[in-house]
C-alpha cells in the first residue's frame, strides 16, 4: 500500500528507495551490459510507481529515479578527478552525486509534466522524451546514456536511420508505460511495435552492403596510459611507438593517429612534421594534436601529407565542460588553481569554428571529423555537406576501462546508422574500430593493447531521413501525442 505524501509531497522513504533501486536497474541497458531485457521492466516499474502517487510526489520520485539511473550509468565519471588525485582528487566523492541529482533534474521536469495529461503514465513517457532531447542542447548539452541507448547493440537501433536516437527514447519510454499499465491491452500493444522495430532492423541489417571505397586505412593505438602520457621521461617512447606503427610496410593509404597523440607542440618542432612523413612511407598521417597560436590552444586534427606539409586543420568545436575549458577559468585558474583538465592553463581550449568536412582527395574522399566528445552529438553531424565516411578521434584514457570508453564507443556506432556512413574510430587506449554504415563492426583492435590495425573502408548509404530532417519529425510527432493527450487544454490538478 502506498503511504500517504508528506510536506512538499515527499512520498516518505520506501517509495524513495523504490526508485533509486529501479533507476539503477534501468541503467544496465547501457554499455557494455546492454541488458535492455532489464532496463524495460525497470522503467516500466518506475513509470508504474510514478502514475500511482499525487503529482507532487510524482516529481520527487522521478527525480530520485534519476539520479539511481544516472549514479549507475555514469559512474566512470570520478575518474578523470583520479588522474591526478593530488591536484584533483578532492573532488571525486562529489563529482558522482552531483552530476547524477544535477541530470535527474530533467526526469523531476518530466514527473511534473506528467500531471498536465489524461494518463500519468504516457504523459511522463512523453514528457521524459523531451526532456532528454532538451538534454542535448541545454548547457552546451549532454546527451550521454539516453533511454534509447539501450537498442544499440540489438537490431533495434536500425531504427535511428528513420528517428535518430531520441526517436529511440520514445519508443522505449512509450514501451514501458504501455508495460506499466498492466492490462492486457495496451501492454500487447507496446510490445507488437518492439516486435515490430526489432524485425525492421533485422530486415534492414539483410540488405546488401554498399561498394567498399577500395582504400586500406591503418588505425595506430598507442595505448599510453593518461598518468604517463605528459611525462617527458615517456613522451618520446610514445612518439617513438606511433612512428613504428606508421612505419609498417606496406604502406596504407591514409594513416590515423588518436586525439592529442603528437606529446609534443607541431608549431615549437616543426621537423616533426618530416619524421613523420617519413615514417608513413608516402601515406599522408591525419593525427590529433594541441595546436598552438599566441596564448590560444585548439584540441586538434591535422592531415600531414607525404611530403612532410600540414594540409588542413580542424579545431574542435564542441568543448568539454570543466574537462576542456571552464567558464570564466582564467579567474579561477588565478585565484583558486583550478583549472580544466585537459588545459595546461587558465581557461583550457578554444573552441573551432564549426563542424567542417576534410577532403582528402581521390579514393579518400571527403572525411568529416569528430573529436572525442564530439560523437555523442548527433546534431553535429548536420552542419555540413554530406561526407563520404566518418572519422573520430579520441582519447578515453579520461574514462577508465570498465564502462565510460565502451559507452563511448557505442554512441559514435549510432552515428554512423544515423547518417548511413561508415565510422573510422581510433582510440588512444581503444575502443578503436571500423563499423559500417548499419553500424556493424567490421574490424577492431583489442582494448587496452599497443597496437595497429590496417582495415578497409566500407562504402556508404543513401542519406536515411534522420539524417536529412533531424528531429523535426519527432517533434512534430510528440507535440500532436502531447495534444492528444492534454484533457481539454485545462491544467489536470492531482
Amino acid at each position: 500500500m502506498l503511504s500517504r505524501p508528506r510536506r512538499w509531497g515527499w512520498p516518505g522513504g520506501r517509495q524513495i528507495w523504490a526508485a533509486l533501486a529501479l533507476g539503477l536497474a534501468a541503467a544496465c541497458g547501457q554499455a557494455p551490459l546492454g541488458a535492455w531485457y532489464v532496463s524495460l521492466p525497470a522503467l516500466a516499474g518506475l513509470i508504474w510507481l510514478i502514475a500511482r502517487v499525487p503529482a507532487t510526489s510524482a516529481v520527487w520520485l522521478a527525480w530520485f529515479g534519476g539520479a539511481g539511473y544516472f549514479a549507475a550509468a555514469l559512474s566512470w565519471i570520478v575518474q578523470p578527478f583520479l588522474i591526478d588525485a593530488a591536484r584533483d582528487g578532492w573532488m571525486a566523492p562529489f563529482a558522482l552525486p552531483l552530476i547524477s541529482f544535477g541530470l535527474a533534474l530533467f526526469w523531476a521536469l518530466a514527473g511534473y509534466l506528467s500531471r498536465f495529461f489524461r494518463s500519468r503514465g504516457a504523459g511522463f513517457a512523453l514528457g521524459l522524451t523531451a526532456a532528454e532531447l532538451m538534454r542535448g542542447y541545454v548547457l552546451t548539452g549532454f546527451p550521454w546514456a539516453l533511454p534509447g541507448h539501450i537498442w544499440i547493440d540489438t537490431p533495434v537501433a536500425q531504427l535511428a536511420a528513420l528517428i535518430g536516437p531520441n526517436g529511440l527514447t520514445l519508443l522505449t519510454l512509450g514501451t514501458a508505460s504501455a508495460l506499466a499499465t498492466r492490462r492486457g491491452v495496451p501492454a500487447l500493444a507496446g510490445l507488437a511495435v518492439l516486435v515490430a522495430a526489432w524485425g525492421f532492423g533485422l530486415w534492414a541489417l539483410s540488405q546488401p552492403d554498399p561498394t567498399p571505397r577500395g582504400v586500406t586505412l591503418r588505425l595506430v593505438q598507442p595505448n599510453a596510459a593518461q598518468q604517463a602520457k605528459w611525462d617527458p621521461d615517456l613522451a618520446n617512447l610514445f612518439f617513438d611507438r606511433l612512428l613504428a606503427y606508421s612505419a609498417v610496410k606496406p604502406a596504407p593509404d591514409l594513416v590515423i593517429w588518436p586525439e592529442t597523440a603528437l606529446p609534443y607542440l607541431l608549431d615549437r618542432h616543426p621537423e616533426l612534421a618530416s619524421m613523420i612523413a617519413q615514417a608513413a612511407g608516402g601515406a599522408p598521417v591525419a593525427l590529433g594534436r594541441q595546436r598552438e597560436q599566441g596564448d590560444l590552444f585548439w584540441n586538434s586534427l591535422s592531415v600531414i601529407t607525404p611530403q612532410g606539409e600540414i594540409s588542413a586543420n580542424y579545431d574542435k568545436h564542441h568543448l568539454v565542460p570543466f574537462g576542456e575549458y571552464i567558464p570564466f577559468g582564467d579567474l579561477l585558474f588565478n585565484w583558486l588553481n583550478i583549472s580544466a583538465f585537459a588545459s595546461s592553463m587558465g581557461n583550457g581550449y578554444t573552441a573551432g569554428a564549426g563542424p567542417q568536412l576534410l577532403d582528402l582527395g581521390g579514393k579518400l574522399g571527403r572525411a568529416l571529423p569528430l573529436i572525442c566528445y564530439e560523437a555523442v552529438f548527433p546534431q553535429d553531424l548536420r552542419g555540413t555537406e554530406r561526407a563520404d565516411w566518418l572519422l573520430q578521434i579520441t582519447n578515453d584514457a579520461w574514462f577508465g576501462t570498465l564502462t565510460g570508453p565502451f559507452q563511448h564507443a557505442a554512441q559514435a556506432r549510432l552515428r554512423a546508422i544515423e547518417q548511413g556512413l561508415p565510422l573510422v574510430r581510433v582510440g588512444n587506449t581503444g575502443v578503436t574500430a571500423v563499423y559500417d554504415a548499419r553500424g556493424r563492426i567490421s574490424a577492431d583492435l583489442p582494448f587496452g593493447t599497443a597496437s595497429y590495425l590496417d582495415a578497409a573502408l566500407p562504402g556508404a548509404l543513401p542519406a536515411p531521413p534522420y539524417a536529412r530532417f533531424g528531429e523535426m519529425p519527432l517533434l512534430v510527432l510528440l507535440a500532436g501525442l502531447a495534444l492528444a493527450l492534454v484533457p481539454g487544454w485545462k491544467r489536470r490538478l492531482p
